[in-house]
């Protein structure tokens, strides 16, 4: 059996059975990016958590990171289900699998669920919170500036991030191009309207113009 003893910036990756189990399953199952990426959100979401004296379960967090992008596996291109929907629905399969309690399957369910919806995570449980925080970090730059130069180093040393910005990008495009109509209302639309010609995003006020209500 092997041991996973990754530390970064003073952060470990938990030693647990299901921790284990959980990183060779996302390293089995998705890409290299995808892999990479998700290890540097549960160390970036850690450090923040951290940095704002949250108290947190480090294998809960680690958990929804490991999964939060699997539902961009090709194997959910048919699902008619948000991206999103699908990690936490995998997520939950795996913990229930492993007798995890329901009240941690909620939580990491939610975490992976709500991790592109700003706005929400931030006033929810610590767990919830930092997934969020994480890919925000990694993703978008969202309080680049909270951590030191050196801690970032330390994890994209052990996690590097290679033309990330332009392949986390195809990523999505491939991930969710097949079900455009899951972009209604959320940030992946933007991602569609950059990448697929022709795409034409739902509208929320033509919407409800256009509903079967007669006023």
């Amino acid at each position: 059996m092997t041991t996973d003893t990754a530390v970064a910036a003073g952060v470990k990756v938990p030693g647990t059975t299901l921790a284990r189990e959980a990183t060779e399953l996302i390293r089995d199952t998705t890409s290299e990016l995808i892999y990479h990426h998700s290890r540097r959100v549960y160390f970036f979401g850690s450090l923040q958590g951290h940095r704002r004296d949250l108290s947190f379960d480090p294998e809960l967090l680690y958990l929804g990171a490991m999964f939060h992008d699997v539902g961009l596996n090709e194997a959910f291109h048919g699902s008619g289900r948000r991206f999103e929907v699908d990690s936490a629905a995998e997520a939950k399969r795996f913990l229930q699998a492993h007798g995890v309690p329901e009240d941690s399957i909620r939580r990491v369910w939610t975490a992976i669920a709500l991790h592109t919806t700003p706005g929400v995570p931030e006033f929810m449980e610590p767990e919830v919170a930092l997934v969020t925080a994480g890919v925000e970090y990694d993703v978008l730059g969202i309080g680049y500036e909270d951590l030191s130069a050196e801690d970032r180093a330390a994890v994209v040393a052990l996690h590097p991030r290679p033309d990330f910005k332009n392949r986390i990008l195809r990523a999505f495009a491939d991930g969710i191009r097949p079900k455009p109509q899951t972009t209604f209302g959320n940030v992946k639309a933007d991602v569609l309207e950059h990448f697929v010609p022709g795409f034409e995003r739902g509208n929320f006020v033509r919407t409800i113009l256009d509903s079967p209500w007669t006023e």
